[in-house]
């Protein structure tokens, strides 16, 4: 692994293993870090196009070698470990170790429990909670030897408000089993200098999943982009290990740290009044 970080680019030549990432936030991210000239693994099963979803594990490769990156697509699906353990071994060949884990595969579904189906269930907890677990846990032994490793998850901070313990409590669980992997990742490996933490908007990001999931066009008209994920996002991975670590981070709160005062530029809909834009869940 070729350490080509300047104080310019400090993603140069880091190589970053993401769990999906054919579209959306996930995408969004790794074209952030690819124009530092980061070397990108995609671990996603979109081999073919989706009927109704944009984006494949190839299309999001050459996305990223436009936007200056190094792809490495690899087909496979995080529930299976057999492909999680080939992901890591594919990416530390390829690339020569890990820099960064980040975990954007999840499934939504806001279904009340008496609604919820036993499938879909398994699905969220197989693919949001165990599928953090064991990439995270499968990346270890080369997060260990990176100069400045992260896991990053696309989760929220665990709010115990019976609003939103009760709201979808199917989901609620795999969301907040997604954070506490991360949490319980930051606690046990802090002596190695592994930053394990978590980011989460405070509004609706457009993208398929709130298309589809939450509101329509409606809702992608009242959100933000996946760039203000994704500069956030880079915000997080880019600082020191050792110093950042076991935080549930909000996005918006990244970007102010790090100078930004003016969140116009991401509403979906130029113009947008930040005060007219849809507030996320779990967060009060």
């Amino acid at each position: 692994m070729t350490d080509t970080t300047t104080s310019g680019a400090p993603l140069a030549g880091k190589t970053i293993l993401m769990s999906g990432g054919s579209r959306g936030i996930g995408l969004a991210i790794a074209l952030r870090a690819a124009r530092d000239g980061a070397n990108i693994a995609i671990l996603a099963k979109t081999d073919t196009p989706h009927p109704k979803l944009e984006g494949t594990v190839h299309s999001a490769a050459e996305a990223i070698r436009e936007a200056g990156g190094t792809a490495l697509p690899i087909v496979g699906d995080v529930r299976n470990d057999d492909d999680v353990t080939e992901a890591v071994l594919q990416t530390q060949g390829e690339f020569g170790g890990i820099d960064i884990v980040v975990n954007n595969a999840s499934v939504i579904d806001l279904s009340r429990s008496l609604d919820l189906s036993t499938k879909k269930y398994d699905l969220m907890q197989d693919i949001n909670v165990r599928g953090t677990f064991m990439l995270s846990r499968a990346a270890i032994p080369m997060l260990k030897e990176a100069e400045n490793p992260h896991i990053l998850s696309l989760s929220p901070p665990l709010n115990l408000s019976p609003r939103w313990m009760g709201a979808h409590t199917g989901y609620t669980l795999a969301k907040y089993g997604m954070t506490m992997a991360t949490l319980g990742f930051a606690a046990e490996f802090a002596a190695d200098g592994i930053a394990a933490n978590t980011l989460w908007p405070r509004t609706t990001i457009a993208t398929a999943a709130v298309q589809f999931a939450l509101g329509g066009d409606r809702m992608m008209k009242v959100s933000r982009t996946p760039e203000v994920y994704a500069d956030a996002a880079y915000e997080v991975l880019t600082k020191p290990s050792r110093e950042f670590t076991g935080q549930t981070l909000i996005v918006e709160d990244v970007l102010e740290a790090a100078g930004v005062t003016d969140f116009s530029g991401y509403a979906a809909v130029p113009g947008t009044p930040d005060e007219e834009l849809f507030p996320d869940i779990f967060l009060d």
